[in-house]
This record gives C-alpha cells, sequence and structure tokens, in this order.
C-alpha cells in the first residue's frame, strides 16, 4: 500500500514543528489525565462527607467511569496536530474527526445519564425489585440509547458529507409500514411503558375498572392479569385497560360513606326529632371512624328517612363492613330504646263486590272481603 501520498502534507515540515506538536500531544494527554485525576480525588472527598448521594454527583462520578481513554487520546493527537500548518483537505478531515470523537464521547456521557436516570427514577418508585414492570423498563431504556446513537450516527454521516434524507426518509416510511401492521402489539407496549412511568396501579393494588373489579396480579408487556374478587383471572390488553377510569382501593387514604335509615311515618316529632343526635353518638363510638352529619332527609306517606355520613379513616375494606356492622347494630339499639318502630307503616286493603255484580250470578253471592296487613 502506497503511504506517501497520505505523508506528503508532513514532508516540507521541519523537526521543530514535529517536536512541537509532539509535546503538545504528550502535554495534553497528561492534562486531561490529571483533570480526571483530581476529579475522582475530589469526588471521593465528597464521598467521605456522606454527600455523595446527590445525584449531580452520582453523574459526574458515572461520567468520569464511561470516558473513553482512546476519545482522549484522540484528543491529544488531534490537539497536537492543530499546531501544525496543513493543507486544506487535511484541515477538513481534521474538522471532521473532532466531530466524531466529542460526539461519541458525548454519547457516552448520555448513554450513562440514560441508564443511571433511569434506574434511579425506578428504584425510587418501584416497591420491591421483582416488579414485573422491569421487563417495560429495560426495554425502555434500551429505546432511549438506541435513539441516541441513531442520532449519533446520522449525524457523523451527515458531517462527512453523505445525505442521509433518502436513509432517514427510508426509515421512516419502513417505520410507518411496521407500526401499521403491528399497531395493537405497539399500543399494548407503550401502554405498559406507560403504567411503568406512571404507575397509576401495581402489582398487589386492588382495583376496579368497567364490569371488572379485583387484585392486579402481573403487568406484562402486552397484557395485565387481575384475579377478579369472583374467583377468575381476568386478562385484558393494556391499551384497553387505560381506556377506561381506573380505581384504586388501595391508595385510598379515607373511604366516605353514605346510607339512609327509615322508620315509621307515624313516629311522634318529640320522638323523631331524638334519632339524628342517638344515630351520630353511635358513629363517633367506632374506631378510626369519623362522623361527619345525620340529618332527617325526607318525610314521606312510606317512611321516615334518615341519611347519614361519616368517614372510615383508612382503606380497609374489612374496617369498613365491621363499622358499618356497628353502627346499624347501634341503630337498631337505639330505635328500641327510644320507643321508634323501624318496621314499614302497615297497610290496609279491602276488595268488596258490589250489589250489581251479585244479581248476575245465577245465585246469590256473600261479600268478600280481604285483609291485607
Amino acid at each position: 500500500m502506497n503511504y506517501q501520498r497520505y505523508l506528503a502534507p508532513f514532508a516540507n515540515l521541519d523537526g521543530e514543528t514535529l517536536i512541537l506538536a509532539a509535546v503538545t500531544t504528550v502535554v495534553t494527554f497528561l492534562v486531561i489525565h490529571l483533570l480526571l485525576r483530581l476529579l475522582r480525588r475530589r469526588l471521593c472527598k465528597h464521598e467521605e462527607t456522606g454527600r455523595a448521594g446527590h445525584p449531580v454527583f452520582e453523574l459526574l462520578k458515572a461520567a468520569l467511569n464511561r470516558t473513553s481513554t482512546l476519545a482522549v487520546l484522540l484528543i491529544a493527537v488531534m490537539t497536537g496536530l492543530n499546531t501544525l500548518d496543513l493543507p486544506p483537505l487535511w484541515e477538513e478531515r481534521l474538522k471532521h474527526l473532532w466531530f466524531i470523537v466529542l460526539g461519541f464521547q458525548l454519547v457516552l456521557y448520555l448513554d450513562r445519564a440514560v441508564s443511571l436516570g433511569a434506574r434511579r427514577y425506578f428504584r425510587n418508585h418501584a416497591e420491591n425489585e421483582d416488579s414485573p414492570t422491569t421487563v417495560a423498563n429495560t426495554l425502555m431504556v434500551w429505546a432511549l440509547k438506541t435513539t441516541l446513537w441513531v442520532i449519533f450516527l446520522l449525524a457523523a454521516l451527515d458531517n462527512l458529507g453523505i445525505n442521509v434524507s433518502a436513509l432517514v426518509a427510508s426509515l421512516g416510511i419502513g417505520g410507518i409500514a411496521v407500526a401499521l401492521a403491528v399497531q395493537n402489539v405497539l399500543g399494548d407496549l407503550f401502554a405498559s411503558l406507560s403504567i411503568a412511568v406512571d404507575k397509576p396501579f401495581e402489582v398487589g393494588d386492588a382495583i376496579a375498572i368497567t364490569n371488572v373489579s379485583g387484585t392486579v396480579e402481573h403487568v406484562g408487556l402486552k397484557t395485565t392479569r387481575i384475579r377478579a374478587d369472583s374467583g377468575e383471572q381476568i386478562v385484558i390488553g393494556n391499551a384497553e385497560l387505560l381506556k377506561n377510569t381506573v380505581r384504586n382501593y388501595k391508595r385510598m387514604q379515607t373511604r366516605r360513606v353514605q346510607f339512609s335509615l327509615r322508620i315509621n311515618p307515624a313516629t311522634p316529632a318529640a320522638q323523631a326529632a331524638k334519632v339524628p343526635d342517638a344515630l351520630k353518638a353511635i358513629v363517633e363510638r367506632q374506631p378510626d371512624v369519623r362522623a361527619d352529619r345525620v340529618h332527617l332527609k325526607s318525610v314521606t306517606q312510606d317512611a321516615l328517612e334518615y341519611e347519614l355520613v361519616f368517614y372510615v379513616l383508612n382503606s380497609s375494606y374489612l374496617n369498613y363492613m365491621n363499622a358499618q356492622q356497628a353502627i346499624l347494630l347501634g341503630a337498631l339499639e337505639a330505635f328500641a330504646e327510644l320507643g321508634v318502630d323501624a318496621n314499614a307503616a302497615t297497610r290496609r286493603l279491602i276488595f268488596e263486590q258490589g250489589a250489581e255484580a251479585a244479581n248476575e250470578q245465577v245465585l246469590p253471592q256473600p261479600e268478600a272481603r280481604s285483609r291485607a296487613h
């Protein structure tokens, strides 16, 4: 192979110039290496003072660990070459090399930052490390890293003078075709990524959507599995799941309870006026329950209706049912003490057959009376 045409630009350079370039290269390499050592030592001091857990220090430490020795060496060599009086062609090539080397090192830093940031975010928002959403998290990080490297590759090709417009257009058309072919799968995949990042629910949460209520057992890349309250397992696509309103009962801090009690409308007003205070006292006696209000809501010919509203101060469904049961039993005892009839009003219906109908019969019929209570 003929190397003369590559070495021709350096043939007319004198020895002093070449020595200056070599010294510049060595000094640049040593300075960069020394700066990296000083930064590492400074970070170690911060680690001793207990401030290494700060995200900025973690990012700097990770970035230093991703510094490429080859990139540092090339930067030193290119710095030395800049001291030489090179032909325009070599100057242009050197600019391209600067762009590629610096861009490569920058992508290494960003790659490490994405890994560190994603790991920190998922660690802070995950209840356990064995969560099924780990696969989705890994896939999302891989997609971000791939995007970074593809952008760097396209930028490097464009810097070298290669027309990447046709390549980008081809990738765009191919991506659209693939997306149309697997749009349902991609919809569920992106929905799983949304669940992994936003976390509207996690494994073990009790949720309810349209016609489905149960406990989340598994969150996959395409489907979510829910153990229904009735016992069967329900498998639903992630995209379809997120289209519905999801009620997460596990994250409920308090539970508002509202129901009505009815008594006989014939109850005297004096006795009816004592009922709200008696019911409110029963609610206030319950543990982990805060009374809101008790009012006579309506007066009809069928019943006197009282409305009770209270809050259960935890999300446990068992505590809610226990509190409601205790309040209902206490209400029955209070009605008995107050002499209030909790039964519905008695109705009496009388059916009579008139004389005109009796005259139409061959034999006379006695009156028929029926009483219903």
